[in-house]
């Protein structure tokens, strides 16, 4: 018979690759504000990374890193035996380099308002965000033998939709400016 949750822990985080990607690599594991330390991690991997990385490199990146998060959030939300918990944070993670890799380049100001306005949709979820948030949330992991796998999915979603209405509120102002 199966227990409740699973609280995370460095110990849970190190048992498996997929928690140390999904848990954001400790980022995950703050008790406070999870997905804002995981965006945070985020952001100073990508000024750390920026020095090697070009276009193509980052595509790539990211690329990689789509599947990969799918597969890690699957993995761990299952073994945490939550759908969506709060503690995987490869979905800001991701979201948050595509962010500003398509607005780059921008200085440390323009940088800032993009992880406000990310932080802000994907904390709030209004409209799109929500939707997408809510769609995979009527899963039955009891029932439905593709839970986990739709977990995953619904986890990185809803931050890829957070991240699309960041980067249209920063076009917009750039259209106008």
């Amino acid at each position: 018979m199966e227990r409740g949750p699973v609280r995370p822990s460095a110990r849970f985080m190190l048992s498996h690759p997929a928690h140390l990607i999904a848990l954001g690599f400790g980022s995950g594991l703050s008790p406070l504000a999870p997905g804002t330390v995981g965006t945070l991690w985020a952001w100073l991997a990508f000024v750390a990374l920026q020095p090697w990385m070009n276009d193509a490199r980052w595509a790539v990146l990211l690329a990689v890193s789509l599947p990969l998060g799918w597969w890690a959030s699957s993995v761990t939300a299952k073994n945490l035996r939550v759908l969506d918990p709060g503690s995987i944070v490869w979905d800001e993670i991701l979201a948050f380099w595509l962010v500003l890799w398509l607005i780059a380049p921008t200085g440390f100001w323009g940088q800032l308002v993009a992880f406000g306005l990310f932080r802000f949709f994907d904390a709030v979820k209004p409209g799109p965000v929500g939707w997408a948030d809510r769609l995979f949330h009527d899963v039955n992991a009891a029932t439905d033998p593709a839970a986990w796998r739709k977990a995953g999915f619904g986890i990185m979603l809803d931050d890829l939709v957070a991240a699309a209405c960041a980067l249209l509120l920063i076009a917009a102002w750039r259209f106008f400016q």
